[in-house]
């Protein structure tokens, strides 16, 4: 994380360019200094020191926008930009986002807060932030043309109001949409409680992430900003397979984990080994008797899902959007079934014109992971990822969710692969089956021998008889 101490020459660049609210009630001596992360990293969780307590968020590939007190208003300042954005490993995509990134930094504050945001516009177009799902003075809601006039290059807008009430949140522009959030323009936004609800546990671990999807060509660096629906990376936080990083928690620990859905398509999120429940949404705590078990939840366009669950089954778990295609990297749909399709007699035709020839797809797509083809520049293949056991053909929206005993409080750091007891691994059947590991402290038997009865016991059977006629 570092500051760039000469992004203003001179704290005069708010004159005039404050529009949310009058300069006499901002009473500031100068705008707050500018963050900025450019690590795709998960970043530690930001401990709050000033302002009320509580227990920080982990941004899964982000971070937390560090904030200063004045005269009791918690000030923030974003920067809108353009940015460069690691997907993953040899690939990195040209976008619009905050301080760095894309998305921008995650927004923490306590419910009852005065919040006051600085945003600065260093995108070569107008813009505004929303505040999704937040209650605030009308004029503070960032639609450009209803709410306010659009924030243009070189200025500095602020947005006050009060956090008030918790939840789940993010922020957006409202302004020229199609192409600023198709560049990645979006943010994290938490409220805690300020004191115990009835409605909100306390976890150890609390994880957030947003959805977003992105149609980049292999080779090339910049999103095409008009595709509806055809996507070709669909990623968490900007992140694809195998750069979106693990989920790592304590075994036992109570796990919160917070969903935004900043695509245009709805996203089926699935768990592998636990239960959760549905706790929130952006439009509050879900009551308790409209909460139920599930191991996915579908996350609609624009919706925010905040899901719960202990962490009682170690391992490393698989934590997916469940539409499979959205497991995939940058892939043509055109592609032909070639399924059961018998190329013998082709392929030797072909190959006398084309040697390097290669037959796809008459076995599935799996050989495709395997093989090391050249890739165009900037790009990552279709499925990728590399397991305990092999290739984990996985791409876009998948990570790993790591349940140890061994991993302290409050540590994140990602341990290795999980080490499974014996006898706790599907096994190829080899036409005789090992004796479980578990069943050799029972005396080696599979089962407990069942003891007689001692004596013998007399059992009366007593037959209905008729009445009232039947």
């Amino acid at each position: 994380m570092n500051s760039r101490r000469q992004f203003f020459k001179a704290a005069g660049i708010a004159g005039g360019a404050i529009a949310a609210a009058a300069v006499s009630r901002v009473a500031m001596a100068a705008l707050p200094e500018p963050v900025f992360q450019t690590l795709p990293d998960t970043m530690p969780p930001l401990l709050p020191q000033t302002g009320r307590p509580y227990n920080p968020v982990v941004t899964l590939n982000g971070w937390t926008l560090p904030w200063r007190m004045n005269q009791g208003v918690k000030e923030f300042h974003l920067v809108a930009e353009a940015v460069v954005r690691e997907m993953a490993p040899g690939m990195k995509a040209h976008l619009w986002g905050y301080n760095g990134q894309s998305p921008g930094p995650t927004i923490e504050v306590v419910e009852g807060d005065r919040v006051r945001v600085f945003v600065t516009n260093k995108l070569p177009e107008h813009t505004s932030v929303h505040w999704h799902g937040q209650r605030l003075p009308n004029g503070m809601d960032g639609v450009t043309g209803l709410n306010q006039p659009g924030i243009n290059p070189g200025k500095t807008f602020v947005y006050e109001f009060v956090a008030r009430r918790p939840g789940t949140f993010m922020y957006h522009p409202h302004a020229d949409e199609m192409t600023q959030m198709a560049m990645g323009m979006m943010g994290f936004w938490v409220t805690h409680p300020k004191e115990k609800h009835p409605l909100i546990d306390e976890v150890q671990r609390d994880f957030c992430f947003l959805l977003n999807a992105y149609d980049i060509d292999p080779g090339s660096y910049t999103p095409k900003i008009m595709t509806m629906l055809d996507f070709n990376l669909w990623s968490w936080n900007s992140r694809i397979f195998p750069g979106i990083d693990s989920l790592n928690v304590r075994l036992n620990d109570k796990v919160r984990i917070r969903v935004g859905n900043l695509t245009m398509t709805n996203h089926p999120i699935h768990l592998h080994g636990h239960e959760f429940e549905v706790t929130g949404t952006d439009g509050g705590p879900t009551p308790e008797g409209g909460r139920w078990p599930e191991v996915t939840t579908d996350i609609a366009v624009g919706q925010m899902r905040q899901i719960e669950f202990v962490a009682s089954e170690e391992g490393d778990w698989a934590f997916h959007c469940h539409k499979s295609h959205h497991t995939m990297n940058a892939m043509g749909h055109d592609v032909p079934t070639m399924i059961g399709v018998d190329h013998r007699d082709v392929v030797k035709k072909i190959t006398k014109l084309i040697p390097d020839y290669m037959v796809m797809g008459e076995r599935g797509m799996a050989d495709m992971a395997e093989m090391e083809m050249p890739l165009p520049d900037n790009t990552v293949p279709m499925m990728t990822g590399q397991g305990p056991f092999g290739g984990v053909e996985m791409g876009g929206m998948f990570s790993v969710l790591k349940v140890r005993k061994d991993q302290q409080a409050g540590n994140y750091k990602n341990p290795d692969w999980y080490k499974h007891p014996p006898g706790s691994v599907a096994f190829e059947w080899t036409g005789a089956m090992p004796e479980p590991a578990r069943f050799k402290a029972e005396g080696g038997h599979s089962m407990p021998l069942a003891t007689a009865p001692k004596h013998d016991v007399e059992v009366q059977i007593r037959k209905p008889s008729g009445h009232s006629g039947h």
